[in-house]
């Protein structure tokens, strides 16, 4: 048994999707699944029950998903050791980061970060992509994790991840009746609904209207929100639907909602970047922070944008 192949049970195991979990991995399905069975093989005993809804894992599964866990946490430790012993930083780092982006953990990226650089002095802040993007650009943060492409003029950014956006809505709304007899729904169906929807700074508040006012489509935003669980819990109580990243609608708070594709559109797709300041000081603690989010498997490439 190797790291990858525990890394790729986790990704399995969690996501209980083979094509999700390959994305999460960033490998493809073939490969995911060739090394599952590899370990299966290796094991001698399946691992996983595949059905064509879901995967679950098995008795066997269970049994080796806390020592899966604990051979990728002694690795992460023992690299971070090595690196702590090798490069001492310090100074000062500002974060800042969006609710729930789903392609990183941004909770787990600090303690990995403050584990390997415990001298540097870290602060986060959590607001809305717009916020965060100006913040950046003034100077009062030097990485921020958003879900905007728009407004970055030169800022040096790497694109993190991208999913397309999906509609939720309570099972007894109309619009899931509908979605029983065509699984996607066009625009022209949204006129006048009561809509969710995040407030103005939010990455996907801006990518709804822009796609909505695209379409000529007019909605009433019923309720602005500034959480996400919140969100799914007014479109639970049938309040209104909303248009989602795709992983928002995976998760254990929206069980029970109906997920309504919706037409491939240009520009339908939700994207997650990490920004920063200028960091030309190879030994600025951001530019240590970047360098552990490429350790992490995020895209390596610096892009420049235009407004």
């Amino acid at each position: 048994m190797d790291l990858r192949q525990m890394e790729y049970l986790l990704a399995v195991a969690e996501e209980r999707h083979f094509t999700r979990a390959a994305e999460l991995a960033g490998i493809s399905q073939s490969g995911l699944s060739s090394a599952i069975r590899n370990l299966e093989q290796e094991l001698g005993t399946p691992l996983f029950d595949r059905t064509t809804r879901r995967v679950e894992l098995t008795e066997a599964g269970l049994a080796l998903l806390p020592y899966a866990r604990q051979m990728l946490a002694n690795a992460t430790q023992a690299r971070d050791a090595v690196i702590k012993a090798s490069q001492e930083v310090t100074g000062f780092l500002r974060i800042g980061a969006e609710q729930c982006l789903g392609f990183v953990d941004v909770a787990d990226l600090l303690e990995r970060f403050h584990r390997r650089h415990p001298r540097v002095e870290t602060h986060f802040t959590q607001a809305g992509s717009q916020e965060l993007v100006a913040l950046t650009r003034a100077g009062e943060i030097d990485v921020a994790f958003v879900a905007a492409t728009k407004h970055l003029g030169a800022l040096p950014n790497r694109i993190l991840g991208e999913e397309p956006l999906v509609l939720l809505a309570a099972p007894d709304h109309p619009i899931a009746a509908r979605a029983d007899l065509r699984p996607e729904i066009a625009w022209h169906a949204l006129e006048g609904e009561d809509f969710i929807e995040f407030t103005g700074t939010w990455g996907i508040r801006e990518l709804n209207d822009d796609i909505l006012a695209a379409h000529g489509i007019h909605r009433r935003v019923r309720c602005t929100v500034n959480d996400v669980h919140t969100l799914l819990d007014l479109v639970t109580r049938g309040l209104g639907v909303a248009i989602v990243p795709r992983h928002v609608a995976a998760k254990p708070q929206a069980v029970g909602l109906r997920m309504v594709a919706l037409p491939q559109t240009a520009g339908l797709s939700w994207k997650v970047s990490a920004v920063s300041a200028a960091h030309d000081h190879i030994a600025a603690p951001s530019t240590h922070l970047l360098e552990l989010l490429s350790d992490l498997g995020a895209p390596a490439e610096t892009h420049l944008h235009a407004s």
